[in-house]
């Protein structure tokens, strides 16, 4: 029994080897057909490397500040930094949680907020809209554009319609109803423009990426400046609501207290001489409305300085970690990544032809 094991595994160890020196063998006798296909290879692989565009990415990092500082706020950060998420961290009011502004930046209203945005190229003055410049200034590997190229005439000689689309400009936009070039703008915004969140340390990074470095700069730029503005107006929308009402019942109360007071010293100025009981008990009574009417207004007045108070204290404060920058040096794509890639599954699948042709192929890969 112990002999029949001991064979068996010979024969598996033997199953098992592969002659090396063989393969090398064999790689040699058809370096001619490595040298023709590495070299057309990498010819190849350089003109679609070097037909890709160049893309640049360019991250703006926030830390926003949270209105409950109370203790459940601490428990749920302190439960973060072990790599826990409680449910209790979105208290109070605050129903716009950091967590949730990657979902605000995929929505389709601000999404198309940013098609007006103004850019201009890093060589070029000419401004036109971020809009205008995804749909027509962007650059596309030769195959790409000339696919669309011949499917745009086709298309164009079908469709009637395709004639009637505006060449510049957006329109207008209604986010209920998109048009198809408009959706497909809003596509490409989404692919580009990018919102995450740590969820320990609720850190917002905002991560553009475009073929021009300053159109990248810009745009996250103003996405930072959008997204800050969004959630400024949302976290005061209550507060500037109370703040117009108490400017509506400051105006009325200076208004009757200014009115109370012209009634009681137009009175008094045509009374000035007059000792009749009932005139003054009627300028005691103008003067006492003016009285009450002042204190309205003063009330009102202290109650208009708290709303503004209010409305600043409820104004979000957002620390930038890291602000815009233009990129000096591309993201992607990575050409020599790109060749090299290509140059190994060329050289893999010319030695497996060579290993096939003499028959080295099943040594290579253990079959016996």
């Amino acid at each position: 029994m112990e002999q029949s094991n001991i064979e068996s595994g010979t024969k598996k160890q033997r199953r098992k080897a592969v002659d090396f020196s063989a393969l090398r063998q064999s790689m040699s006798r058809h370096r001619t057909a490595y040298y023709r296909v590495l070299g057309i290879t990498f010819i190849l692989a350089c003109i679609y490397a070097f037909s890709l565009p160049r893309r640049y990415t360019c991250r703006v990092m926030l830390a926003p500040e949270l209105s409950n500082t109370g203790g459940r706020n601490y428990l749920s950060v302190l439960a973060s930094s072990f790599g826990l998420t409680m449910g209790t961290a979105r208290t109070g009011s605050e129903a716009l949680f950091p967590t949730l502004y990657p979902d605000l930046m995929k929505s389709v209203d601000f999404r198309t907020s940013l098609f007006e945005v103004p850019v201009h190229r890093d060589n070029d003055s000419l401004t036109m809209t971020y809009y205008d410049y995804l749909l027509h200034e962007q650059k596309r590997p030769w195959w790409s554009a000339a696919a669309r190229s011949v499917i745009g005439g086709i298309a164009s000689l079908l469709s009637a319609d395709a004639q009637k689309q505006p060449a510049k400009g957006a329109g207008d936009v209604n986010p209920f109803r998109l048009t198809r070039r408009q959706t497909d703008v809003t596509k490409m915004i989404g692919r580009r423009i990018r919102c995450l969140v740590d969820k320990k340390t609720l850190v917002i990074t905002i991560q553009v990426t475009d073929q021009d470095p300053l159109i990248c700069a810009t745009m996250a730029d103003t996405v930072q400046s959008r997204l800050q503005q969004f959630i400024t107006n949302y976290r005061t929308s209550k507060a500037r609501e109370d703040l117009e009402y108490s400017h509506k019942i400051y105006a009325e109360a200076k208004r009757d207290y200014d009115k109370a007071r012209q009634m009681y010293a137009s009175f008094s100025d045509a009374n000035q001489d007059i000792i009749l009981q009932s005139v003054r008990m009627k300028l005691t009574d103008l003067e006492n409305e003016m009285q009450l009417k002042y204190n309205a207004y003063t009330a009102v007045a202290t109650q208009l300085q708290s709303a503004k108070a209010r409305v600043q204290e409820e104004t979000p404060a957002f620390t930038t970690i890291q602000s815009a920058t233009v990129p000096v040096r591309p993201s992607a794509p990575n050409r020599m990544g790109i060749i090299l890639l290509w140059l190994f599954m060329a050289f893999v699948g010319t030695s497996l032809w060579a290993f096939y042709k003499d028959k080295q192929l099943k040594s290579f890969l253990g079959i016996s």
